[in-house]
């Protein structure tokens, strides 16, 4: 029950000081239950009604996953205000480490350099409050997970005939840098890094990328119930528009996988 109240409280958008986090100033600070309340009492209610006191507790998707799609979302969208809380919780829900600084760089190639360096003092923070030090963070280098050579080949190929006499460099860096490299990483399962991927795309109105990677989430091992529960959380952390944006092209994922 300990754990559960410690959980509940760092959640929630307006508490206090719950989770550790290095002090900010200014038009970036985050806002002091006071402050909202003086602001939009009706913020606060909401937060509480339908974050705290619903959604985070929604069977569909584990608070792990929860915390892994929230940041995700916090960091692709560049908005760093909140990330400590939610860092903080991630790492309260079992997300490690190791996977946090995994998360951050594979969000680089997907939302752009910018934005994972506006997470690193964030996430740096987190880390030195909590005593995590190199020891518990991935090797810049190191052994890699088994390559698919078949679907590899099929992707490259098709990608490569599609775009290569226009844009040579995109498909030699996507092959080298992200399918050949960076998703054969091991400190984020194929699963969670997909998960990570399909997040990022929904909350930043990627609509177009949707379809390939989240077949590539599925065969990954996320549930149907998963990938719909991913909609609904980000309704909240991204807005509605684009969560709508994305639902015909997730429902038609879900919808020819049955077939």
């Amino acid at each position: 029950m300990r754990t559960l109240a410690a959980t509940l409280i760092s959640l929630c958008l307006f508490t206090g000081a719950a989770v550790a986090q290095a002090p900010t100033q200014g038009a970036n600070a985050m806002p002091k239950p006071e402050d909202v309340r003086a602001v939009a009492p009706a913020l606060e209610s909401y937060a509480q009604k339908f974050l705290v006191d619903d959604l985070w507790k929604r069977p569909g998707l584990s608070r792990r996953d929860r915390g892994i799609v929230t940041v995700a979302a916090l960091i692709a969208r560049d908005q760093t205000v909140e990330l400590p809380r939610y860092l903080a919780l991630a790492l309260d829900n079992g997300v490690k480490p190791f996977e946090i600084s995994e998360i951050i760089t594979h969000l680089a190639f997907y939302t752009g350099w910018p934005n994972a360096m506006d997470a690193i003092p964030a996430a740096r923070d987190v880390f030195k409050s909590r005593n995590i030090g190199a020891d518990q963070l991935p090797p810049a280098t190191g052994p890699q997970l088994p390559l698919d050579e078949v679907a590899e080949k099929q992707r490259a190929t098709r990608v490569g005939e599609q775009f290569g006499q226009i844009t040579p460099s995109l498909v030699q860096y996507t092959t080298d840098a992200l399918f050949r490299d960076l998703w054969l990483r091991p400190s984020l399962a194929p699963r969670d890094r997909s998960l990570v991927t399909v997040s990022a795309l929904i909350a930043t109105g990627q609509v177009a990328q949707i379809t390939y990677h989240l077949n590539r989430a599925m065969d990954n091992g996320l549930t149907r119930d998963e990938a719909g529960e991913v909609l609904g959380h980000l309704a909240f952390y991204a807005g509605w528009p684009n969560a709508f944006s994305a639902a015909p092209v997730i429902k038609d994922v879900i919808e020819k996988r049955r077939q």
